[in-house]
């Protein structure tokens, strides 16, 4: 049942994939315009300022005067050392608590009659027991005034509050100021009962202490929530603005340097004109403006992706993967921009051209990178110096080589970015304001927040990969270990072929890596390309050990055995669910190619017979990538090799010349993506490995009589 579910599972999801990769061109462009309207909708409804400036800098357009009137901003720094002086200059309100006064005396009462109770007909107190009155008076009098007086529960944040610090005691309505000092507190108005208790000239005065003490509790407490309300009216009160520019007057001239005075004055102008303009310009017409330039970043980008990346374009699920960046990312700068607590600069953006480069090339990663910053740079509020540190940091991404698969360089590049980001805000900072004390260190704190959660790339790369079909390095990695199932099956029933496999992987990665091609998916390739032969090892001559079962039958079954271990092999990739990429080598990686020795076998002795070549020949497909292009030659060369019985250098050169030129003539290189050039250098690679595993070395001249 289970391997029923699982082909069945299969079955779904191969239809599934040829329905989507089947979709019209026309679809993917309907697709795309549904992205650039939904990024459209994200832009803000208001005008942008036509000029940039930045203090420090020269004003690079014309004369500058003041199409309307409006007020001069103060600046942020005057802003705040107001607010600080009122924070600091503020009184604390404590209040009165009425009812508890009331409830004190209330328990005072009770009990006060219950102690007098319980002591009666006893020989204690006798002068209370006798004449109680007195007593309850003076409790009373002394209780009235305390807590008339107010006995002050202290905030904790006001303890350590100066002496003269000055707090608003509110009774009623009315409120009376005083000094946090002349406040009584419940351990004063404790000791003022212990110093006048004994002198109350009471003969049983102990009989009131213990009573007096529990009646003794706090009546003026902090009120937290007036005090806030009341500091927040304080700071509302202050002036934003100071001075005023009328219509017509200079703001800065053409070539000026803005000055302090003309950046707050810049600021100034700038927040009044999207006031103005903002009320006299329709919403439709920016949604058009932002529209207009959304097609044009996208639509560059999608001519791009066809021209040079076009098995992306060709395959839905990945042009999909590719759009998503652009959605995901503009919507997050949105969702950023709403939160006033949170900035643009911590979203993580190197993480495009890390996830990407995984899956695809370094051009393509950085392209979606700028495509995704230069988005993001209408969506944000900050300014040029936001796309020029993130355009920066995504190029340093790629210069680095961050390979998720080791943890350290992966780190070191998390840092390297971060390093990037500060030192580039640092150099824009001092450009801006001339001075390391002036520059806003709060965006560095966010700049490494944005580096440190770069690392979301590393579980988001395998997540991307199941859900897209892609195959990561990480993937190929975790299938290159010789513990894998089918490595071990091999392993176990056609040791002679993992030898060959192993070999294969070795001649094959190094070709790759000296053409620059993916040498990790191919060496792991190159690992499976075999499996087939698990079946019925003993066919294939590098299992056999003594007398080969091809000669017990025919040579029509003997082609048909070597054959199957292509379509079984690629059954039982399917079944253990590799990659299809990885399917696809052991698909191609003989190609259309004949079982020659079957053949002409056939031929030799039927030669009256017309053959059907289709019997001997494998079903293909030719190999395509440069990939799948190396592996084919590689397989050949390193099976071929085996066969010389005394190699040398010239017989091994000889040979694979022999072979690669076979494969040129018999049309297996046709739709391969492989240059002559490249060909050429993965030639020399067998030829130089193949020396070295066969042990050829050169023959030394005798010695001259």
């Amino acid at each position: 049942m289970p391997l029923l579910r699982s082909e069945s599972y299969i079955c779904r999801m191969s239809a599934w994939k040829t329905t989507i990769e089947g979709l019209p061109t026309l679809v993917k462009y309907l697709m795309v315009a549904g992205v650039v309207a939904f990024i459209s909708l994200l832009f803000p409804n208001n005008v942008k300022f036509k000029y940039e400036f930045d203090k420090g800098q020269k004003w690079r357009y014309e004369d500058l005067r003041a199409p309307f009137d409006f007020a001069i901003l103060k600046p942020e720094a005057e802003l705040k050392a107001e607010q600080q002086q009122i924070r600091e200059q503020f009184s604390p309100v404590y209040e009165y608590d009425l009812s508890a006064s009331k409830a004190r005396a209330a328990a005072f009462q009770q009990a006060f009659d219950a102690q007098l109770s319980e002591i009666s007909g006893q020989e204690v107190f006798p002068d209370a027991v006798s004449r109680p009155g007195p007593y309850r008076d003076y409790a009373m009098g002394f209780l009235s005034r305390a807590l008339d007086r107010g006995i002050a529960q202290i905030s904790a944040e006001h303890e350590a509050r100066p002496p003269d610090f000055v707090v608003s005691v509110l009774k009623g309505n009315t409120a009376h100021p005083q000094t946090i000092d002349n406040l009584t507190t419940l351990a004063e108005a404790q000791a003022m009962l212990s110093d006048s208790l004994p002198a109350s000239g009471l003969p049983d005065s102990d009989f009131l202490y213990a009573l007096m003490e529990r009646a003794l509790q706090p009546n003026v407490f902090y009120n937290d929530s007036l005090s806030r309300s009341l500091l927040q009216q304080e700071l509302s009160q202050i002036g934003k603005y100071r001075g005023r520019i009328s219509k017509g007057d200079l703001i800065v001239t053409e070539g000026g340097y803005i000055t302090e005075e003309i950046y707050l004055k810049l600021l100034s102008f700038k927040e009044k004109y999207r006031e103005e303009v903002t009320e006299e310009q329709s919403y439709s017409g920016v949604l058009i403006g932002y529209a207009l330039l959304s097609t044009l970043i996208i639509g560059i980008f999608l001519l791009y992706v066809r021209l040079f990346a076009t098995q992306v374009f060709s395959r839905f699920n990945k042009l999909v993967f590719i759009l998503l960046w652009l959605v995901a990312f503009s919507y997050l700068v949105y969702g950023v921009e709403q939160v006033t607590l949170l900035s643009t600069y911590m979203i993580p953006f190197c993480i495009v051209p890390i996830v990407i480069k995984n899956f695809y090339d370094e051009q393509l990663a950085l392209f979606t990178h700028i495509v995704v910053v230069l988005l993001a740079s209408f969506l944000t509020t900050l300014g040029y110096e936001f796309t020029f540190l993130q355009l920066l940091a995504g190029i340093v991404v790629l210069l680095a080589d961050v390979d998720t698969r080791d943890w350290s360089r992966f780190f070191y590049s998390i840092f390297f970015i971060f390093l990037v980001y500060a030192l580039g805000y640092t150099g824009l900072s001092l450009i801006q304001e001339g001075n390391y004390q002036d520059i806003n260190w709060r965006v560095m704190s966010w700049l490494a927040i944005s580096a440190f959660m770069t690392l979301l790339a590393y579980p988001l790369i395998p997540l991307l990969e199941r859900f897209f079909g892609f195959t990561s390095a990480i993937t190929l990695v975790e299938l290159s270990d010789m513990n894998r199932p089918l490595l071990r099956e091999l392993a176990t029933k056609a040791p002679g072929t993992l030898q060959h496999s192993l070999q294969v992987a070795n001649l094959a990665e190094e070709a790759a890596r000296q053409i620059g091609a993916d040498h990790l998916l191919v060496k792991v390739a190159a690992l499976y390309h075999d499996v087939g032969k698990t079946l019925q090892p003993a066919y294939f001559i590098e299992n056999q050990g003594g007398k080969s079962p091809h000669l017990e039958i025919s040579d029509k079954e003997s082609a048909r055995i070597i054959i199957s271990h292509v379509t079984e092999g690629v059954k039982m990739a399917k079944k253990a669910r590799l990659p299809g990429v990885l399917i696809d080598f052991i698909r191609s990686h003989h190609g259309t190619t004949r079982t020659e020795y079957f053949y002409r076998n056939y031929i030799k002795e039927h030669p009256e017979e017309k053959v059907d070549e289709a019997q001997f020949r494998y079903p293909g497909p030719k190999p395509v990538s440069k990939e799948e292009t190396i592996l084919m030659i590689a397989d050949s060369v390193e099976a071929a090799c085996k066969s010389l019985k005394q190699p040398t250098e010239d017989s091994l050169n000889e040979l694979i010349e022999k072979i690669v030129a076979g494969k040129i003539a018999m049309g297996q290189l046709e739709s391969s993506q492989l240059s002559f050039e490249e060909l050429e250098i993965c030639k020399q690679v067998f030829k130089q490995l193949m020396r070295s595993v066969h042990h050829v070395r050169i023959a030394y001249p005798e010695e001259e009589e």
